[in-house]
């Protein structure tokens, strides 16, 4: 299913230009384009620290802001026009947005994992693919619950770094999968106090001491002798990277999900001594959104407090400088001429 978004009068959006400006525009008003399509005012947008980083520094990778853009990828709306084959979709239905459409040609696509298509990549598309939401979700809430690709973690011991909007969801699917040990791993203390609330049952406070080091008080902590089976770094620093190699057990896995320096220093002998799976994690696979809407439905992951900031559409930059200030959990910003009461009516 395809979606255009569109804000229900005038088609306003918020554009980062080339350099680092941003600025508020008119866009053309969206029409169906097929029978199977829908057309969905936005209620609101969580920001993602990728969409920062496209801002601070014009690229990730090798995606590059070469043209005007409109940032925000964790949306929400309300279907307001929909095609006679949309099926499953109607007027006034709440949806969550899964952006970028894949080619459904290329070798990935055909082999089931869509989220590698470099079509599907591109920051700069303006269709996706719309999910119904339960009636027990919020929009503001909705907007943050996808999550990486995830290895089976019944009964297993997860260690993971980062306790931000993405280490705290990682956290609350590891306990949801059955996870026996969950370690969040910060340097801030107030975002380890929040981990306890997703479903750690354990936090450790980084210190400046070496890698080594810090994995050997983590693994004491946590009363882990042979060390953790799952280790995820949601923070793309190369401190937590090293340690959770460092922590794992033999034939541990390693999920890399953070972006930081495009090429940290790595323990490689470790990873082959060890034997351990290093896996990378590329966007939301095939079934995530699926995944993690019933996770929400049935109530095995809570999200409450985790969006800790909202900004109206006319403070979008401010909702940009207090992430990239860390200032709280997850910041969102409501659609344009969306107020914070009709978000959260449109969810009842």
């Amino acid at each position: 299913m395809t979606v255009t978004k569109a804000a229900q009068t005038a088609n306003q959006a918020f554009v980062l230009h080339p350099g680092g400006t941003f600025a508020f525009e008119e866009r053309s008003k969206p029409t169906l384009q097929s029978d199977r399509d829908v057309i969905v005012r936005v209620m609101a947008t969580g920001l993602c620290g990728s969409d920062v980083h496209y801002w601070q520094h014009g690229r990730i990778g090798p995606y590059v802001v070469e043209d005007p853009i409109i940032l925000g990828h964790e949306s929400t709306g309300i279907v307001v026009e929909s095609g006679s084959g949309a099926a499953g979709l109607a007027v006034g239905d709440r949806v969550a947005l899964e952006p970028g459409i894949a080619c459904n040609t290329c070798n990935h696509c055909r082999n089931g994992r869509y989220n590698l298509c470099r079509g599907c990549a591109s920051p700069r598309h303006h269709l996706t693919t719309a999910h119904s939401l339960p009636t027990t979700a919020y929009p503001q809430n909705a907007v943050s619950s996808s999550h990486p690709t995830y290895p089976c973690a019944t009964d297993k011991s997860v260690a993971i770094f980062g306790a931000g909007p993405v280490g705290l969801l990682c956290c609350a699917v590891a306990r949801a999968f059955g996870a026996s040990t969950v370690i969040a791993v910060d340097v801030v203390p107030a975002r380890l106090a929040s981990a306890v609330k997703y479903g750690a049952t354990h936090t450790y406070q980084m210190s400046t001491e070496a890698a080594d080091k810090n994995a050997a008080d983590l693994l004491a902590m946590a009363g882990l002798d042979d060390g953790v089976d799952i280790a995820l770094d949601a923070t793309g620093a190369e401190p937590c990277l090293n340690c959770g190699i460092l922590a794992l057990t033999q034939g541990g896995t390693f999920v890399q999900v953070g972006l930081g320096k495009p090429n940290p220093s790595v323990p490689v002998g470790q990873i082959c001594d060890k034997e351990i799976v290093f896996k990378g994690s590329f966007r939301y696979g095939p079934g995530d959104f699926k995944l993690a809407i019933g996770l929400l439905d049935s109530r095995r992951i809570r999200l409450d407090g985790l969006v800790t900031h909202e900004f109206p559409f006319g403070q979008a930059e401010d909702a940009f400088k207090n992430v990239a200030g860390r200032g709280g959990i997850k910041s969102v910003i409501y659609g344009p001429n969306v107020d914070e009461e009709e978000a959260k009516a449109s969810s009842v």
